[in-house]
């Protein structure tokens, strides 16, 4: 059973679309987040990480995933590779506007990069066949949102942001999904940050955590976590950071994600994290 608010005037829903979630997200988990759409603005972010492995070549290729010199993963990102991403964030972004039309949502499609997310310099070092080498690499880390051109926020409509950014220059970079919703979350002043994965909770030392906060959540992150979950910790610190009180991540439905039934809640204030 839904738990949406309903209250209309209650703060924007941002809830981010993991690109390897989307196949597995079933009709009643759209029931579930059409609720909440029909009493709350809504936002959306998706990935596109599994829908660009699909065209295959190069994506499909390990190459593909390069390492800076900090030990984080990045798409070796060119013109081409950007042309991709809107190509298959396009039909992505098509199939979730009619899931939620049918819903009686309406909802629009916008670019990150059509004036609402700015990108700063990115890494110009990356490993290279176990050598530094300086790639040209059109990646950025976001340094703000400007969530004008959204226009109004409204419940019964939705919005749905696909992560490219703008850099100094007015080039068009990949920027992580995660961390996009992160910001755009504080831009909004969202209650919420809702990270939908395909698993279920965070594991520390193979356990389940259900709740942890904001430090323990840092020290886990920068000694153990690894690849997708180590993104995901950075965008849970950043969204806390902006402001949003609370993030949560996992699989379920968004009801049973806020309402504490599954996912793990990271928190601002201390919490002893539990099994």
């Amino acid at each position: 059973m839904s738990t949406a608010p309903r209250d209309a005037s209650a703060t924007p829903l941002v809830v981010k679309l993991g690109g390897s979630a989307l196949d597995e997200l079933s009709g009643p988990w759209w029931d579930d987040l059409a609720a909440h759409a029909r009493h709350r603005p809504l936002l959306l972010v998706h990935g596109w990480s599994k829908p660009l492995k699909r065209l295959g070549g190069r994506h499909a290729d390990p190459a593909a995933i390069l390492r800076d010199r900090y030990g984080n993963q990045s798409r070796w990102t060119t013109p081409e590779v950007i042309a991709d991403i809107k190509t298959v964030s396009a039909r992505l972004g098509a199939d979730v506007l009619d899931r939620l039309a049918r819903r009686g949502i309406t909802a629009q499609r916008l670019l990150g990069s059509d004036g609402i997310v700015a990108a700063g310099a990115g890494e110009r070092w990356w490993w290279r066949e176990k050598q530094l080498v300086e790639l040209a690499n059109l990646v950025g880390p976001i340094t703000s949102v400007n969530p004008a051109p959204l226009g109004p926020l409204r419940p019964g409509h939705a919005h749905l942001i696909t992560p490219l950014a703008r850099d100094a220059a007015g080039r068009e970079v990949n920027t992580d999904g995660d961390r996009a919703a992160a910001a755009l979350a504080g831009a909004v002043s969202a209650a919420t940050l809702v990270l939908v994965t395909d698993v279920p909770h965070l594991l520390v030392d193979g356990e389940p955590v259900t709740r942890i906060g904001a430090a323990a959540a840092a020290r886990f992150r920068d000694t153990q976590a690894t690849g997708g979950m180590r993104k995901k910790l950075r965008a849970a610190g950043e969204a806390l950071e902006r402001g949003v009180p609370s993030v949560v991540l996992g699989s379920g439905t968004v009801s049973d994600l806020l309402a504490a039934r599954t996912g793990t809640v990271i928190a601002a204030e201390a919490a002893r994290p539990a099994a």
